[in-house]
This record gives structure tokens, C-alpha cells and sequence, in this order.
């Protein structure tokens, strides 16, 4: 056999090792890559009134007040009532307040502050309390994401 082709069939075949062993590492990398978890973009959190939760690091949301003005069990009322949740959103910027409810004329069940997205999930109890009773021990659920830019 001729060197010349010999040199050539031996850089083919190093060409095509180079080229096999290349796919297998991104096929690898790509594989350890699709089992990695997405990361998060929003998670749930359950507050009792004056509980604070940490969000990330320097960053924490308070349930500040629970308002509950809605009809008591019971009651002869002549409106319905409502009840809304005040947060105050603590981080780098500095301390903002916020307000959460249902059906509240003026306010929304989700408010975007510093690139997070609260929306209300729940209360428990769900229904007021009766008429004589003394409030509720409430606890509000939320979720919060991290918005997406425009």
C-alpha cells in the first residue's frame, strides 16, 4: 500500500474518533442537561397575620393585617362585605406595601412589585365567622412568581 494513502486513511480515522467522541460528550452534556431541574419561577406560600417569610436572600414579604369585614354568621347585613390582605414587601429597595382581596371595589387578587408577581390562592377559614365569635386564627395562601419581562 502506498504511505501517502495510509496517512491518509489514519487522519480519516482520527478525524472520525475526534467527531464520535465529540457528539458523545454533547450527547452526554445534553442529556445531564434535560435532568437538571427547571429553576424556579414561582413557588406557594402560606402566612398567619405578623408572619414573615423569606423570599431570597435580603428579601422578605410580611402579612401585615388581615381586614375582614364580611357578613358574620348569623348577621342581618345589608352588604356583603369583603376582606383583604395588607403585605409589606421588604428587599434592597428598600420596605412597599401592597394589598390583596377578592372582590374588594379598588383592589385585585394579584399586585407586581419588584419583579414579583403575588397572587391570592386562599383563606382559611374560607367563611366569616359567626356572629358572637372572636376572629379567626387566618391564614392566607399565595403564590409568587417572578415576572416576565415586556
Amino acid at each position: 500500500m502506498h504511505p501517502r494513502l495510509i496517512c491518509l486513511g489514519m487522519a480519516g480515522l482520527v478525524l472520525a474518533i475526534a467527531a464520535a467522541c465529540g457528539s458523545s460528550r454533547n450527547a452526554i452534556d445534553d442529556t445531564q442537561a434535560s435532568h437538571r431541574p427547571p429553576p424556579r419561577t414561582s413557588a406557594s406560600y402560606v402566612l398567619a397575620q405578623g408572619e414573615t417569610v423569606t423570599l431570597a436572600p435580603a428579601v422578605t414579604l410580611k402579612l401585615e393585617r388581615v381586614n375582614d369585614s364580611r357578613c358574620k354568621q348569623g348577621a342581618v347585613c345589608v352588604w356583603a362585605g369583603y376582606i383583604s390582605y395588607n403585605f409589606v414587601l421588604t428587599g434592597q429597595q428598600g420596605s412597599t406595601s401592597f394589598l390583596l382581596a377578592d372582590d374588594m371595589p379598588g383592589a385585585s387578587k394579584s399586585v407586581t412589585r419588584n419583579g414579583l408577581t403575588f397572587t391570592l390562592e386562599g383563606v382559611q377559614p374560607a367563611e366569616p365567622p359567626a356572629l358572637k365569635a372572636t376572629a379567626p386564627d387566618y391564614r392566607v395562601s399565595l403564590r409568587v412568581s417572578i415576572s416576565q419581562p415586556s
